[in-house]
C-alpha cells in the first residue's frame, strides 16, 4: 500500500491515528459494559470477612501471588490435581484478582480446608518442615506481629465503593466482627456467623491471647475455594443468553 503521502501530511496522519485508537479502544472497552452478564450468580458466595480481608491484604503484601496462582484451568490434569476449574464468580469480590501468571508453588484456589491450621502454621514458620523440597522463604514473623486492624472499617467501605455488597451493619461492626471470628466463645460470635455464612470461627494461629497477622493470613487461606458447593453446582448459561 502506498502510504507515503499519509506520512508526509501531518493532518491526515493525525486523523488516521485518532481513528485507529478510537476503533481499538471501542473493541477493548465495549465488552466491559456486558461483563456482568457473563458472571453466574452462585449460591454461597459472599464478601470476605474483615479478618479474611486483612489476611488477603497480607497475602498481596508479601507477594504470595508471584509464586502461587489462584486459577484452576479447565485442563484435565489441573482439574484432577486441584479440583473443579475456577469460576468467574469466585473472583467477583477480588480487587485486584489473584489469578497469578506463574506457579513456583502449587495453585491455591482450592486450598481451603485441605490442611489443618497447625499445618499452615508449621509451613509458614518453616516451609521445609512439612515440604522438604520447598523453596519458599519462612514467614515466622507473622505470628509475632500483632494485626493492625484499626482501618478495617475503611477497608470495607472502600470495597463497597467498587461494588462489594457490604452492608452498613457489616461496616459499622467490622472491628468487633474481626475479633469475634478469632474467638468462638465471644459474645459477638453468633451475630458474626449471621453476617458471614460459612465463615470459620476459631483461633487460627494457636495463640488465643492475641490476634496476629498469622491469624488473618490463615483465615484467608482456609476459606479459598470453600464457598461454592461443587457437589450440587451445575453450570448455567448467562441470563442474556437464555
Amino acid at each position: 500500500m502506498n502510504h507515503g503521502w499519509l506520512e508526509k501530511n501531518s493532518f491526515f496522519m493525525l486523523i488516521g491515528i485518532i481513528l485507529v485508537v478510537a476503533v481499538g479502544g471501542a473493541v477493548e472497552i465495549a465488552p466491559l459494559f456486558w461483563v456482568h452478564g457473563t458472571v453466574e450468580k452462585i449460591d454461597g458466595m459472599r464478601p470476605y470477612t474483615p479478618l479474611e480481608l486483612k489476611g488477603r491484604n497480607i497475602y498481596v503484601r508479601e507477594g504470595c501471588y508471584t509464586c502461587h496462582s489462584q486459577q484452576v484451568r479447565t485442563l484435565r490434569d489441573e482439574v484432577e490435581r486441584y479440583g473443579h476449574y475456577s469460576l468467574a464468580a469466585e473472583s467477583m469480590y477480588d480487587h485486584p484478582f489473584q489469578w497469578g501468571s506463574g506457579r513456583t508453588g502449587p495453585d491455591l484456589a482450592r486450598v481451603g480446608g485441605k490442611y489443618s491450621d497447625e499445618w499452615h502454621r508449621a509451613h509458614l514458620v518453616d516451609p521445609r518442615s512439612v515440604v522438604p523440597e520447598s523453596i519458599m522463604p519462612p514467614y515466622k514473623f507473622l505470628f509475632s506481629k500483632a494485626l493492625d486492624y484499626r482501618d478495617v472499617g475503611q477497608m470495607l467501605t472502600a470495597n463497597r465503593m467498587v461494588g462489594v455488597p457490604y452492608s452498613e451493619d457489616q461496616i459499622t461492626r467490622a472491628k468487633e466482627d474481626l475479633e469475634a471470628q478469632t474467638d468462638p466463645n465471644s459474645e459477638g460470635a453468633d451475630d458474626f456467623r449471621k453476617r458471614y455464612a460459612k465463615a470459620d470461627v476459631r483461633d487460627f494461629d494457636g495463640e488465643p491471647s492475641r490476634i496476629t497477622e498469622g491469624d488473618a493470613l490463615i483465615a484467608y487461606m482456609q476459606m479459598l475455594g470453600t464457598l461454592v458447593d461443587f457437589k450440587t453446582y451445575r453450570a448455567q448459561a448467562p441470563e442474556h443468553r437464555r
